[in-house]
């Protein structure tokens, strides 16, 4: 078999024209003249539930309406007073097996793909992933236009910086998951939730 250094050579060689790379100086970043709009409208494309709500007070009610038949509720936020597991209190991520609903804190929206920047704020951050349907709460303020200026923002505090210096981790999430590598077969639930829903606490400013 081939080392790598063979192999690379092998499709280098094989390269008939040359290109200079592009600089990314020159690239500009997608913009839209509104973010939240936006935001919604790709969340919703990629599979997200997304509701809007008054205050964190609304968070179990809006769990209860979509979620009816949940018995396993896994949050370390004190809002969730549906919470049956503390994902901060658990002695492995083990114990989260069979959680129907995890609950965790986003710290900001991508308007560009409808993703959600989540930073280990728990011990055992499995349950972002082991949970079979995933809710992230953030406040709808927090929704920037793409990922030059997300990748910005998570260096600071306000966004969650500092829990992610803290524990090294930190995840951009995108609607529940899917794959359809497999026979062209679209699968959900095959490495993480099965359903995501996003709750966006309004700017009462």
């Amino acid at each position: 078999m081939s080392t790598r250094k063979d192999i690379i050579d092998s499709c280098r060689s094989s390269i008939k024209t040359r290109y200079e790379r592009p600089s990314l100086g020159d690239l500009e970043p997608v913009e839209y003249p509104d973010v939240l709009l936006k935001f919604v409208a790709q969340a919703e494309s990629v599979g997200c539930n997304v509701s809007f709500a008054e205050s964190e007070d609304e968070i179990d009610g809006i769990i209860g309406a979509i979620y009816p038949d949940a018995m396993v509720i896994a949050s370390n936020m004190k809002a969730v007073k549906k919470a049956t597991v503390n994902p901060d209190e658990v002695a492995g991520a083990q114990a989260l097996n069979h959680t129907d609903v995890g609950v965790v804190r986003a710290f900001l929206g991508v308007a560009e793909n409808g993703s959600v920047w989540v930073p280990q704020t728990m011990k055992e951050r499995d349950v972002c992933f082991i949970s079979e349907n995933l809710v992230a709460v953030m406040q709808a303020k927090d929704v920037v236009g793409n990922m030059h200026e997300a990748y910005k923002k998570i260096t600071e505090k306000e966004y969650g910086y500092e829990d992610f210096s803290e524990s090294g981790y930190g995840v951009f999430i995108a609607g529940p998951s899917k794959t359809a590598d497999i026979a062209q077969v679209l699968v959900k639930g095959a490495q993480a939730a099965r359903g995501m829903t996003l709750i966006l606490i309004k700017d009462k400013s």
